[in-house]
C-alpha cells in the first residue's frame, strides 16, 4: 500500500501534508484553474476530509518506476455516492508535485463542488495561516 494512500485511510493530516511538495500543483475536478503550492493543497485536502463520508479507495494502480499512481476511490457527499481518483506524480524526492482528481457522476460533482464552496473560506484562512510570510501560492477560484 502506498504510504499516501496509508495516511489518507488514517486520515493523518501531517502524513499526508508531509508528502506533499512545496511546489505540489493540484487540479481539482470542479475549478478550472490549478491551485500552486504546499498549504493551499493540504487546505483542500483536509476540506475534503471533511466533506467526504464513506471514503475508501478500491484500487491502486502504479506505473513501474513508481513516479505515478492512480488511486480510485468511493464516497459519498451530500447524499450523492461519488466515484473518483486521484493521479498522482512524485517528484525525484518522493514528493508529490502534481495532483489531479477526477470524479463522477455529475451529479456528485455538483455536490462536491457545493460542499468544498461552503468550505473555501476556511481552506482559505488555513492555508494563509500555514504559508505564513511565504504567501499560499496561487489560488484559483471559478
Amino acid at each position: 500500500m502506498h504510504p499516501f494512500r496509508k495516511a489518507v485511510e488514517n486520515r493523518d493530516e501531517a502524513a499526508i501534508e508531509a508528502l506533499l511538495a512545496e511546489n505540489v500543483l493540484f487540479a481539482s475536478p470542479v475549478v478550472f484553474k490549478p491551485y500552486a503550492g504546499k498549504a493551499i493543497t493540504a487546505a483542500i485536502l483536509r476540506g475534503v476530509m471533511r466533506v467526504f463520508e464513506d471514503f475508501v479507495y478500491v484500487r491502486e494502480i502504479a506505473n513501474p518506476d513508481g513516479r505515478d499512481h492512480a488511486l480510485v476511490f468511493t464516497a459519498t457527499v451530500d447524499g450523492k455516492r461519488i466515484q473518483g481518483c486521484d493521479f498522482l506524480h512524485f517528484d525525484e524526492e518522493g514528493k508529490i508535485d502534481d495532483f489531479t482528481v477526477m470524479v463522477r457522476p455529475l451529479s456528485a460533482a455538483k455536490a462536491l463542488a457545493e460542499a468544498m464552496g461552503a468550505q473555501f473560506d476556511r481552506i482559505a484562512h488555513e492555508a494563509g495561516q500555514a504559508a505564513g510570510a511565504a504567501g499560499s501560492g496561487e489560488e484559483a477560484r471559478s
